[in-house]
């Protein structure tokens, strides 16, 4: 019988070939999969402003914490905000109450307005240094009251401040005290009022209207100034 050698080597050439491969996939560990990435939504400012500005508040010695930008729908967001737990006097810490998220901008014209503004203000007039500022809240997702239009808090652009306690325990609060009997208690909130004026674009208080009898609001504004 005639054997075709070159048949039967070809076949065994293809026989060993397959059974290599076969093997080196079989036998191959299995690649790890990879978890998907899980995005949170929320992350902090980078930007160089963003940035730039919490440099300058850690720079007062306030006490802050960074938050991640949120949005809330609605128009409703904290970007580039911070959590304050306290603010810097001439001497020490000044406490602040009831406070939410809050821009970075407006923390640093609050921590700006409580030392050079109104802890100043209430040594030279009342005899006493600041230990507190009392406030009503900044972030709240709302329109202005009585219109269509979103309000500064919305984006925690506005802080309403309420009251203030003293080192020697006296507290003057804008309900009770904005026409207060004593003319140094008088002068003082309206000290700190016009001081206020100058760090931020809008400055409502008991005389703007009766939804501001019991604070002052607070707020970078736009383009022209309100201060009343």
């Amino acid at each position: 019988m005639k054997h075709d050698y070159g048949a039967m080597s070809r076949r065994a050439i293809l026989v060993a070939a397959l059974t290599a491969l076969l093997a080196g996939c079989i036998g191959a560990p299995d690649q790890p999969k990879r978890k998907p990435e899980r995005g949170t939504g929320a992350s902090l400012s980078q930007s160089p402003q963003a940035r730039a500005c919490l440099a300058n508040l850690g720079a007062t010695q306030a006490k802050f914490t960074p938050l991640t930008d949120q949005y809330y729908g609605a128009g409703c967001s904290t970007l580039g905000a911070v959590r304050l737990a306290a603010l810097q006097g001439d001497d020490g810490r000044l406490d602040v109450t009831n406070l939410g998220p809050l821009t970075c901008p407006v923390a640093n014209s609050l921590q700006g307005w409580a030392r050079f503004g109104v802890d100043r203000a209430a040594r030279q007039i009342l005899g006493s240094p600041l230990v507190r500022i009392e406030t009503m809240g900044s972030y709240s997702c709302r329109n202005v009251a009585g219109t269509n239009r979103l309000s500064a808090h919305a984006t925690a652009n506005a802080v309403d401040v309420s009251a203030f306690r003293l080192a020697d325990g006296r507290r003057i609060s804008v309900v009770s005290d904005w026409n207060s009997s004593s003319p140094q208690v008088r002068a003082f909130l309206r000290t700190v009022r016009d001081s206020a004026c100058k760090r931020f674009g809008t400055v409502l208080t008991p005389d703007y209207n009766a939804a501001h009898r019991d604070h002052f609001h607070l707020e970078p504004g736009g383009l022209r100034p309100l201060c009343r």
